[in-house]
């Protein structure tokens, strides 16, 4: 179950993260959108991290946390608002919901099979390149 859960937490939230991208209004400044949704994240995050203290512990407190950083989060940070960006984005051009995130996967699965044997020195198997491959013949039956 502990490596089931992460996973259909990622789709489930995955499912609404592009319902609600996909909902932001046409008209509205799509990083306006975004400041919104980091000061609501920002908030739950911090929820989260109180409320969940007993489950995941912490060592003592949020900012015994924060002296922990590296340059890791404030990438994240910036390439969170990438994605989010291109997702809207995405959707006020007119991609389908059920395109854009298979298009962009495909070509992200492809991106990352090469990023983990380069720099992580995963190994790259034939079924891995044959994975590839249908993701390939994928995009171009799901673009016809």
């Amino acid at each position: 179950m502990a490596y089931v859960w992460p996973i259909a937490l990622v789709v489930c939230s995955n499912i609404l993260y592009q319902i609600a991208a996909k909902s932001v209004p046409g008209d509205m400044n799509p990083f306006a959108s975004l400041t919104v949704t980091y000061l609501v994240g920002a908030a739950f995050s911090a929820a989260l991290f109180f409320a969940l203290g007993g489950v995941i512990p912490a060592e003592s407190g949020l900012w015994r946390e924060y002296a922990k950083l590296n340059w890791a989060p404030f990438l994240l940070g910036v390439v969170i608002v990438g994605l989010e960006a291109g997702f809207i984005f995405a959707y006020k051009a007119g991609w389908p919901v059920s395109t854009a995130t298979v298009v962009q996967s495909s070509f992200l699965a492809v991106a990352l099979l090469i990023v983990g044997g380069l720099l992580y020195r995963e190994p790259i198997s034939a079924s891995k390149i044959f994975g590839v491959a249908v993701c390939l013949v994928g995009l171009w039956f799901i673009n016809r």
